[in-house]
């Protein structure tokens, strides 16, 4: 007879059970910054909404934001290191192939044996790695589930670059995800258009890059390192013209509208990005919305969970709060889901 395969099982319902983040030291106003991008402080603040962001000093890095937002969370959600099954890390600024970034996050806590691994999908990376942990706990495979959005895209810029460089920044946030009474996770929204790379890309691969740079050496000549690039002007309208529907999906597979909604999380990636979506969604104004970009800037796949952390410590917000998630940025991938909110430590 065959051997059976035994499975886990199955648990009902996953939620989000605690929130943290960690915000870098170092606060950047757009002063610092315009000089370098003949630029000004109110053609930023008008082009994004970005008065201030946080660039990550030396010592703190991809791993050690981590690991200070994923104590926070651990805190807030009263689950011990020991009760992590697996963590699933989201970032598109870890400048190692190999290891992966949570693994090393997980051995950071003092977690042994536990399954990490990393997920890079852009500003859709923490929605993508959500839905994963959600699964992960609703399959059994898993009891609980740490999830990290984590960035340092500062060492991605050209602080030359007009396009790019007062928009990014760096920092991270976590959530513990584990089982709950009633369902805390919607399904998930999410795709992905490969066709629109150009849109936001690293400018060269590191082997077109170790090629020019033997090239100078051999000619006496210099090459530039790769930075990130992105068209603006190409993201703001597929954001505008294709994201309702990502938001409404993500509603309908909940079974809510949006006159159900406590509060809106968008990836912040612009001001006039969130104005747009609530417009076409015709949010309430009784919907809390993020706008944690103004003074923390564009932190790709930390942005919701660092937003998210700012609309519950404001007050904005509540923990069981209903919220709409929207990931979205290169790929260019989207991914969004209802949440209740978790709480904050």
């Amino acid at each position: 007879m065959p051997t059976p395969i035994a499975t886990a099982l199955p648990v009902a319902h996953a939620g989000i059970l605690g929130l943290g983040v960690y915000r870098p030291r170092r606060v950047v106003p757009n002063a610092e910054i315009v000089e370098a991008i003949e630029s000004s402080d109110e053609w930023i603040k008008t082009r994004s909404g970005i008065a201030n962001r946080h660039w990550a000093q030396p010592d703190e890095t991809i791993v050690s934001m981590s690991v200070a937002a994923a104590r926070e969370a651990l805190a807030a959600a009263g689950v011990s290191v020991a009760q992590v099954d697996a963590v699933v890390l989201a970032t598109s600024s870890q400048m190692v192939l190999g290891p992966s970034a949570g693994a090393v996050v997980a051995s950071e806590l003092g977690m042994h044996d536990t399954a990490a691994f990393d997920i890079s999908a852009g500003c859709a990376g923490f929605c993508y790695a959500l839905a994963d942990a959600a699964n992960l706990v609703r399959s059994g495979q898993a009891g609980h589930v740490l999830v990290i959005g984590v960035e340092r895209l500062s060492d991605l810029l050209d602080t030359t670059d007009r396009t790019c460089a007062f928009i990014f920044a760096d920092g991270a946030g976590a959530v513990v995800v584990g089982a709950a009474e009633q369902e805390g996770i919607g399904p998930v929204a999410w795709g992905s258009d490969g066709a629109r790379t150009s849109a936001i890309k690293q400018d060269k691969d590191f082997a077109q890059y170790f090629a020019e740079v033997a090239a100078a050496e051999a000619s006496g000549g210099t090459t530039q390192r790769p930075y990130i690039r992105m068209n603006g002007t190409e993201v703001f309208r597929w954001a505008v013209t294709f994201l309702e529907k990502a938001c409404r999906d993500a509603l309908d597979k909940a079974g809510l509208t949006a006159a159900d909604l406590d509060a809106f999380i968008p990836h912040q990636a612009n001001i006039r990005i969130t104005d747009a979506l609530i417009r076409t969604l015709d949010l309430p104004d009784t919907v809390a919305v993020a706008r944690d970009i103004i003074d923390t800037g564009n932190t790709s796949a930390a942005s919701i969970p660092m937003a998210m952390e700012q609309l519950l410590r404001s007050g904005q917000a509540a923990p069981g709060d209903t919220a709409l998630l929207l990931g979205f940025g290169a790929g260019l991938a989207y991914a969004g889901q209802v949440v209740h909110l978790p709480p904050i430590a």
